[in-house]
């Protein structure tokens, strides 16, 4: 039996994905096979297709990472997931053995794999995946508002309560307001109380943001991120840099920092290189924080509010499987506010 997909047969742009039918994946004792029903969009896609990760892909791959759908059929040894359960499907997968993983860290398992980078992901119409990977979506909650949750959302909540320990009261700058992790960390900190600045690419982009949320835009292309930092707290700046951009953004962000600030990042989109003066950085107490994905445990609380209304996946637009690569065009020239999807 066969299945229709994308495939990435070689590196580069768009014009390399590849829309065509390929053999149904098989499933061991303790995976699932899942019908996929949406597939959100995240730049890793763009870097898997470009081959600019730091580790090598092996072709031809199946891309997607943010995976939602009903389980089709179960291996043998899985007891906890049944054939119709409504799913999202967490594309890290841990050894199981090392400390973290132990812990509930699997994402960052030294050892780990990635679904849509290491193994076969998600354009396509069914995905194995191990049924550990699988987090239930709650009643009320859409296949393509769980599909923005999978990643983005896990990785906003990740940053900003688990690494940054964001607090009420706290400035918060969160950079690219317009991406799809960006949005929800608009709507994170705005709804644990921080007052939140968003750079933005446009004032479309700004409306939209204030919208969600914030309570001042900076359009990046006119205007010093720092310096309207300075001016909107009072010269003392942010408590908190939610920082995915990189190399262009690093500086700016490390100089809107206030006393005890903290920087959180999860990106590095524009270069990997930061230059940053050590001297500021003791002298102010300054934090530079890593963070890397997201648990199953968060996923469950995202899931959560979610369910309840408290925070949604904004979506700028969803495409059908065949027309990924219009899709990703759509994410590499920025034109989005918010998630892209494939719809399956």
């Amino acid at each position: 039996m066969g299945m229709k997909a994308v495939l990435i047969e070689s590196h580069g742009g768009p014009e390399k994905l590849l829309y065509k039918e390929v053999s149904l994946p098989s499933i061991g004792p303790e995976e699932v096979l899942v019908r996929v029903r949406t597939c959100g969009l995240n730049h890793v896609d763009l870097f898997v297709r470009e081959g600019k990760l730091p580790v090598s892909i092996t072709l031809p791959r199946i891309p997607g990472m943010e995976i939602t759908g009903e389980v089709a059929e179960t291996g043998s040894g899985v007891n906890d997931f049944k054939k119709g359960d409504r799913v999202v499907v967490m594309s890290r997968m841990g050894c199981l053995a090392c400390e973290y993983c132990k812990a509930g860290e699997e994402n960052i398992c030294a050892k780990s794999r990635s679904i849509g980078m290491n193994v076969d992901g998600g354009y396509a119409e069914f995905v194995a995946a191990p049924a550990r990977n699988l987090v239930a979506i709650p009643s009320g909650v859409s296949f393509n508002q769980a599909a923005g949750a999978s990643l983005s959302a896990l990785t906003a909540w990740h940053m900003l309560i688990t690494r940054a320990g964001l607090k009420r009261g706290d400035d918060v700058l969160v950079l690219a307001g317009g991406s799809s992790v960006g949005s929800f960390a608009i709507q994170i900190a705005k709804g644990h109380g921080a007052r939140v600045f968003t750079t933005v690419g446009s004032e479309e982009k700004g409306e939209r943001a204030m919208k969600l949320g914030a309570d001042a835009v900076i359009l990046h292309k006119k205007q010093d991120i720092a310096e309207e930092v300075k001016r909107l707290t009072g010269k003392r700046g942010v408590d908190i840099v939610f920082e995915h951009v990189g190399e262009r953004t690093w500086e700016k962000s490390i100089a809107s920092l206030a006393r005890n600030g903290r920087l959180v990042t999860c990106g590095a989109h524009t270069g990997k290189n930061g230059n940053l003066d050590i001297w500021k950085l003791f002298s102010k107490q300054l934090s530079v924080i890593g963070a890397y994905y997201g648990t199953k445990n968060e996923l469950a609380e995202v899931l959560r509010i979610m369910s309840e209304g408290r925070m949604s996946t904004v979506i700028h637009a969803s495409f059908p499987l065949h027309a990924s690569r219009e899709a990703h065009e759509v994410l590499e020239n920025r034109e989005n506010f918010g998630k892209v999807i494939l719809e399956v």
